[in-house]
């Protein structure tokens, strides 16, 4: 399916706006991501007509192909509002762009993968902003009552008697099933084409992943129906546990 949103990010910085827009284009390939950095003598800022540009530019590519909107990201105020005056002076623009409300990184991540998937400008920009879920407090989720990584004997977190369909996995990862964990799962589930639910939430969806706040600690029930049910199942409860190579 091809990617009907594109996503901007704007920072005030050339390397961090192009190094973000790598990182989610290699979650959503298909995606049109442009990065957009810098002042215009090349230092720290954020260039007004640099950022009317790339709007332009990447609204004309998307009315050539399947149409759609974009979802722009600023990393500091001083993007933020640039992009705002970039939109102020061409009312137009506002039809097809929406500014995200999110963390620069997490919410680039999260909206692409939902791109990626097909989603409209509505859903995507609501996958950016839900991105802020991953600031959950992280030492409550650490606490006794929370409980803390498995123990080795708790290899792959399945309990006894459970069938291959569905497993209870804890997760280990301090920040849990944030945009990245949560696109890896989602990706690998798409691919899979088994139907998997984690704590009753759809796995192919970054979003609802997300909004679960799943962070250390915490048990997920991993659950799947399908040709490949336990095969998913074995696959997302490794991952889990694994740690998504944050631990």
């Amino acid at each position: 399916m091809t990617a009907r949103v594109a996503l901007v990010l704007v920072s005030h910085s050339a390397e961090l706006a192009r190094g973000t827009a790598e990182l989610a284009a290699q979650m959503a390939p298909d995606v049109l991501i442009r990065g957009v950095g810098g002042g215009p003598d090349g230092g720290l800022g954020t260039s007004l007509d640099a950022v009317q540009k790339a709007l332009g530019d990447v609204l004309t590519t998307l009315a050539d192909g399947a149409g759609g909107g974009v979802v722009v990201l600023g990393d500091l105020g001083s993007s933020v509002l640039t992009v705002e005056a970039a939109l102020e002076l061409d009312e137009s623009l506002t039809e097809h762009v929406v500014l995200a409300r999110a963390p620069f990184v997490e919410g680039a991540v999260a909206a692409a993968v939902t791109a990626h998937g097909g989603a409209d400008l509505a859903t995507v920009l609501e996958s950016a902003n839900a991105s802020v879920r991953m600031f959950a407090p992280v030492e409550a989720a650490r606490s006794p009552e929370a409980g803390g990584p498995p123990s080795d004997g708790e290899a792959g977190g399945a309990a006894g008697g459970e069938s291959e369909r569905s497993r209870t996995v804890t997760v280990r990862n301090p920040l849990g099933l944030h945009a990245r964990p949560a696109a890896l799962v989602s990706r690998k589930v798409a691919e899979l084409g088994a139907t998997v639910t984690i704590d009753g939430v759809d796995a192919s969806s970054v979003l609802q992943l997300m909004a679960l706040g799943a962070t250390q600690g915490r048990e997920l029930r991993v659950e799947a129906t399908g040709e490949r049910a336990a095969e998913a199942v074995a696959t997302v409860v490794e991952m889990i546990h694994a740690g998504f190579g944050e631990v």
